[in-house]
């Protein structure tokens, strides 16, 4: 086990990790993700981990690097969540609750002896995730403008009473992992050394991704 703790859990962060190759979703450490696990392969990888620690990794998949069978290539950085709860269907799936953890770099996969995926993860880079949430410099006012234009283009219904309440670093968090952005704006958003310059990136996306078509298209080239 690393010798890395949360100070909030007391979680010791493993030295080998299941992974849930999962692309356009991202968690966020204190961020809170449910997903529903029907494919077998990752219904067995919940049932080992619930009796484990209860953790596992959620990476997207590198559609960059190209295809490769059910074991497609992978972006190096992930986040670890820890099931904090679940509840299994009588058709035999899992819903389950996670509760992102810390992000790790990936140091190797290993050979593939389980019907799931598993790394072995760098937990150093990130360690200051396991502290508590920092203080988040943004300006609220300019995201909250561009998130209306931006919700409405897409169709996203919001209870807007309930976003001007949601502290900082909550909001950032949440809106990084519902936004229909692009696999590859969602992982170099993950991988922001902080909170404050995931704020700034993510308002520079939203408002790219708010303007007329044919200027968008120019600035994401």
């Amino acid at each position: 086990m690393s010798d890395i703790y949360s100070s909030t859990q007391s979680i010791a962060l493993p030295d080998v990790l299941p992974i849930f190759p999962l692309a356009g979703a991202v968690l966020l450490p204190h961020a809170r993700l449910p997903l529903n696990i029907f494919e077998p392969r990752y219904v067995s990888m919940i049932e080992d981990v619930l009796g484990q620690g209860r953790l596992i990794g959620m990476v997207q998949p590198n559609a960059t690097e190209g295809q490769e069978g059910t074991s497609p290539p992978i972006f190096s950085v992930g986040c670890a969540g820890r099931i904090t709860s679940f509840n299994e269907t009588d058709d035999g799936r899992f819903l389950i609750g996670l509760a992102g953890i810390c992000r790790f770099s990936i140091v190797e996969e290993l050979p593939l002896d389980k019907p799931y995926r598993r790394v072995r993860p760098d937990w150093q880079k990130y360690a200051i995730d396991l502290m508590e949430p920092e203080d988040v410099s943004y300006d609220r006012k300019r995201l909250l403008a561009v998130l209306q234009y931006y919700f409405k283009l897409h169709g996203i219904a919001a209870d807007w009473n309930a976003v001007q309440n949601t502290p900082n670093d909550l909001l950032i968090s949440s809106l990084v992992m519902i936004c229909p952005l692009a696999p590859n704006e969602k992982q170099a958003l993950l991988e922001a050394p902080d909170l404050s310059t995931l704020a700034d990136m993510l308002i520079a996306l939203l408002e790219m991704a708010s303007m007329p078509q044919s200027e968008s298209d120019g600035a994401r080239h």
